[in-house]
């Protein structure tokens, strides 16, 4: 009954995060360098919210231990930030074209959390790319919609604005590479995100 009243009604489940959906992003960095000359970055975050315990060190540390026991790493791959909305950034850093490795590690310090029972508190992951004239853009993965969106903020000038016709560019040309979010108003900025 109750799924007969919610097609009666119009409402719909949301999306089951499928992470699974980040290893989409080394074939649709493939068409965005094509079509846009937007490149990896060798960034990468996963923003949840913060938490805060014992519990939460110890996913810290084996995530961490998880990512650096990787030998092909150099310096300090992985950080923890937080932004200044109060929210928590693991950041992976990798070589420009080592996309693979880097939506691994993504993947892995999602998977970690959701495991250890912290899937509640995840919000995002994000790759960062740059154009050769330097214009940052994130792809950005929702946790709870199991889906992507690009983010494009401007540098410079009065207060934090985005390129919303580029975002869209971006959305029309890898509409067939990601799941790309439909719902617009979910296109959350970033502002100042770790990793962007």
């Amino acid at each position: 009954m109750g799924r007969l009243m919610d097609i009666l009604l119009g409402r719909s489940k949301p999306a089951a995060p499928d992470l699974d959906q980040l290893f989409a992003l080394p074939s649709a960095a493939v068409t965005l360098e094509a079509a846009a000359s937007f490149t990896p970055t060798g960034r990468g975050a996963v923003c949840f919210a913060t938490v805060e315990g014992a519990a939460f060190e110890q996913i810290h540390r084996e995530v961490r231990a998880l990512l650096d026991a990787d030998s092909d790493r150099r310096g300090s791959p992985v950080s923890l930030e937080r932004d200044d909305y109060g929210y928590t950034w693991l950041v992976s850093r990798r070589s420009p074209d080592e996309l693979p490795q880097l939506v691994n590690d993504l993947h892995a310090v999602n998977s970690s959390m959701e495991i250890n029972g912290f899937g509640p508190q995840l919000l995002c992951s994000l790759v960062g790319f740059r154009d050769p004239d330097g214009r940052p853009l994130a792809l950005v993965y929702l946790y709870k919609r199991g889906t992507f969106y690009p983010f494009a903020p401007l540098p410079g000038g009065p207060g934090q604005r985005r390129d919303s016709a580029l975002e869209l560019q971006i959305k029309a040309v890898l509409v067939n590479d990601l799941r790309v979010e439909q719902d617009l108003g979910r296109w959350f900025p970033l502002w100042g995100a770790p990793g962007l």
